[in-house]
């Protein structure tokens, strides 16, 4: 798991892409993103890219956690549609493999 906070911009994205890069090899990585308040287009293609790269080695990258209006800007991108999205941190841990399919399912969206 790894925990950005604060804001997530131009200026600050270097220690989430290192610790993006330092985990590439595992096999999943959950991103809790409820410390972030803020997270713009740099940002978001940083967790784009890795999210790629994962899915490119048979590996997944996941999102828990995302607060307004870092969720807003996942939603208004689209971006949501690409990352599976959980609540909280545990609840993206708990996930079974079989309920993990992409495509953005959030907790508590209607099926």
């Amino acid at each position: 798991m790894i925990a950005p906070s604060g804001e997530l911009d131009h200026d600050t994205v270097e220690p989430l892409g290192t610790a993006l890069e330092e985990n590439s090899g595992a096999a999943r990585i959950v991103v809790d993103c409820e410390g972030l308040d803020f997270c713009d287009s740099t940002g978001l293609n940083l967790l784009l890219r890795a999210r790629a790269r994962a899915v490119g080695a048979g590996a997944e990258l996941d999102l828990a956690g995302l607060r307004p209006p870092v969720d807003r800007m996942f939603e208004i991108t689209g971006a949501l549609r690409v990352f599976r999205v959980y609540g909280d941190v545990r609840e993206a841990l708990a996930a079974a493999p079989a309920a993990r399919e992409p495509g953005g399912a959030r907790s508590g969206d209607p099926a």
